[in-house]
């Protein structure tokens, strides 16, 4: 049996990021054969990766990676913990996740997973991934991913928080430069401020409006200063109440944020960048991530956890 040497153990732990204790048995069990002993940690990690499939990864980032000023991706990727969110190794798989969507062909996520890992071919992103976890020791997800790509103008991006929001804006524009990216830019931050649900009010469905309709005439019903009041009356106030609502959830009708008046709205403020530099100028679509919406959270005793472990 060969000699397993500290320098072969060191070796194996910089590959795999494994343990010590574990590096050292893989040795032993392979004769000291470095490429065999990667494969029993690989092997192991994804054992891990099963017995963690029941817990819940509702912490992580958004990451965002951009190919020229026409297209960009936005991946989401889960941890259990914020600790592990905000950890070196994590965020560098994040952005390799978010590079690889970026120039992938893949429409969605198990598409994403079954390519060519490309920091090394030899594996596929789910078994990189898998090996992500077996380092960092926690259940990783890559949750979702989009990209966006525009043929007639260009995209801009705006990640917030370290990575709690990822937004891409998309517009339409007869020409690009640092004025309109940075108008789009400041666009983007608004939607991650703001959390726009359109672009504009006709691209809100008539089911929508007609739900919110309904919630608002309901309200109506109930106060007291509305009672007797005629229907026209009635359906004016719901009309009222509904576009005010719709300038919330609206980009275009939303007041810029950064707007000196206060009052101008973002259809404004973009029609001021167009005319600006001698464009056209509309904005297509947006895309918003926000790390864990629509994710349960545990919410654990981390006392109580440390003093489980220790039978305390």
């Amino acid at each position: 049996m060969a000699a397993i040497t500290a320098a072969m153990v060191k070796e194996l732990r910089e590959q795999t990021g494994a343990g010590m204790t574990d590096c050292k048995k893989a040795l032993s069990e392979t004769d000291g054969n470095m490429e065999e002993a990667v494969e029993i940690l690989r092997k192991k990690g994804q054992a891990k990766a099963v017995k963690k499939e029941s817990r819940i990864a509702a912490e992580g980032i958004c990451c965002i990676a951009s190919d020229g000023d026409t297209k960009a991706a936005v991946v989401e990727v889960n941890s259990e913990t914020d600790f592990v969110a905000k950890n070196e190794t994590f965020q560098e798989f994040v952005k390799a996740v978010a590079e690889q969507a970026v120039c992938s062909s893949a429409d969605n996520v198990d598409a994403l997973l079954e390519e060519a890992w490309s920091e090394d071919a030899s594996k596929t992103v789910k078994e990189a991934l898998v090996d992500k976890i077996a380092v960092i020791g926690e259940k990783l997800n890559i949750r979702r991913f989009e990209r966006v790509e525009a043929s007639e103008g260009c995209v801009a991006t705006y990640v917030h928080g370290g990575g709690r929001i990822g937004v891409i804006v998309e517009a339409k524009t007869s020409v690009v430069n640092d004025s309109v990216k940075e108008a789009l830019t400041n666009l983007a931050m608004q939607v991650a401020a703001l959390n726009p649900k359109y672009v504009a009010t006709g691209d809100v469905s008539e089911e929508y409006k007609a739900h919110e309709k309904e919630i608002i005439a309901a309200q109506i019903e109930q106060d007291p200063k509305m009672a007797g009041k005629p229907e026209k009356v009635i359906e004016g106030a719901i009309n009222g109440r509904l576009n005010k609502e719709l300038k919330e959830v609206c980009l275009l009708e939303q007041v810029y944020v950064k707007a000196e008046d206060g009052k101008q709205t973002v259809a404004q403020y973009v029609a001021q960048v167009a005319k600006e530099n001698n464009a056209e100028l509309s904005i297509s679509r947006f895309v918003r991530f926000e790390t864990g919406e629509g994710l349960e959270k545990k919410n654990e005793d981390f006392a109580a956890e440390v003093a489980a472990q220790m039978g305390m």
